[in-house]
């Protein structure tokens, strides 16, 4: 059976990625973003698009002339950027009337509507469903357009419980015209056989703050001031900056952390812990001050390497990032790969339609090779 995707807002390609290696023939991603063209092209056998998708959704004909005549079912796959639902875009105060990225799930019903695929998958942050009606508008008009959309239990993924080494929890809606579609009930049930943060990177080389492995180039981490230095050199992996408060080294604590309001802010500055998911990997992931992402190996004294936020959100060791290092950096590549939907989450939404519809997934190799 020829399942045929197209990625909407496909970013580096980490969802187009998981649904591939599930079988699923994607043949086009889009986004805006010029800076995922390259990881795109190099690792999903589809074609990369760049455009706006509120422009598309004015005229959605292109979008349909992507799925090729022979596919047995059409899938459109559209994880809209997840910043204007985040909690850290509103602890930043960016307000809903400020961000012009909130109708994007109503381009996608747009869309939707007029390519009228078999299925749609969205993949977004829980506070998505708590937001201005948006999420209740995008799921009735799919309900009007004869869809049968998962259950409220079946929505909410922490991925651990899939065996993503990250405490990420997002809601994923998947609605189909054939009939009730979920993703397939969690494979890990106890916390306990969570995959940890030491088993995805301990195998990496050493790094001291701002060298570039040798071995491959994407793990490389920023170097550090010297205060920063200063602040992962006196903490513990799981601690926190009480730590410094304790020991009288309050010259290492932030401003934010000497005022009553920011008190409670305790993951900035802090190490992880080396057998537990990793906290959520955003798109600052490789900042030291930025969240709990201090190496947890107190002899290596820096922030995460690209390469392993990268695996922690299971891309393979090999994925193709980029071209040329001066064309993208470490900032750009920290947003792709932390905007990214874990390859790992895609291939069980692969998993999860080919159950679906009775069929049994061709191999990745095979369905590379049928394009």
């Amino acid at each position: 059976m020829k399942v045929a995707a197209v990625d909407l807002f496909c970013g580096a390609g980490g969802l187009s990625y998981g649904l591939q290696q599930s079988g699923v023939s994607v043949v086009a991603g889009i986004d805006k973003d010029p800076d995922c063209k390259h990881p795109y092209e190099q690792n999903i056998n589809g074609k990369y698009v760049r455009a706006d998708i509120r422009s598309l959704a004015k005229d959605p004909e292109p979008i349909a002339q992507m799925y090729p005549w022979d596919a047995d079912l059409k899938l459109l796959a559209a994880c809209a950027p997840c910043q204007p639902y985040s909690t850290m875009g509103h602890s930043n105060g960016k307000g809903h009337h400020d961000h012009q990225k909130w109708g994007l799930l109503n381009e996608v019903s747009r869309i939707a509507k007029y390519v009228e695929p078999d299925v749609v998958v969205t993949e977004n942050v829980l506070q998505v469903k708590q937001e201005d009606g948006v999420y209740d508008a995008f799921i009735k008009s799919l309900e009007s357009q004869d869809y049968h959309v998962n259950s409220d239990e079946n929505k909410n993924v922490y991925c651990p419980e899939y065996g993503i080494p990250q405490k990420r929890k997002r809601w994923v809606v998947m609605a189909s015209k054939r009939g009730p579609l979920s993703l397939p009930d969690p494979p890990i049930q106890s916390e306990d056989n969570y995959p940890t943060v030491r088993d995805t990177i301990s195998h990496l080389p050493s790094l001291e703050p701002g060298e570039v492995s040798d071995e491959n180039n994407v793990h490389t981490s920023r170097s550090l001031s010297e205060k920063n230095l200063e602040r992962i050199k006196n903490m513990e992996p799981g601690g926190d900056w009480t730590h410094w408060e304790q020991e009288g080294l309050n010259h290492l604590l932030a401003d934010c952390h000497r005022k009553a309001s920011g008190r409670s802010y305790k993951a900035p500055y802090s190490r992880m812990r080396p057998d537990e998911p990793s906290p959520t990997i955003t798109t600052q992931f490789y900042n030291y001050g930025s969240g709990r992402f201090g190496h947890y190996d107190t002899g290596q004294n820096r922030a995460l390497s690209l390469l392993e936020g990268a695996l922690l959100q299971t891309f393979p060791e090999d994925y193709d990032f980029y071209d040329e290092w001066e064309d993208v950096g470490v900032s750009n590549l920290g947003r792709l790969i932390g905007n990214a939907v874990p390859p790992k989450l895609g291939e069980y939404i692969g998993q999860a339609i080919f159950s679906h519809v009775g069929a049994t997934a061709p191999s990745a190799e095979s369905s590379v090779a049928d394009d």
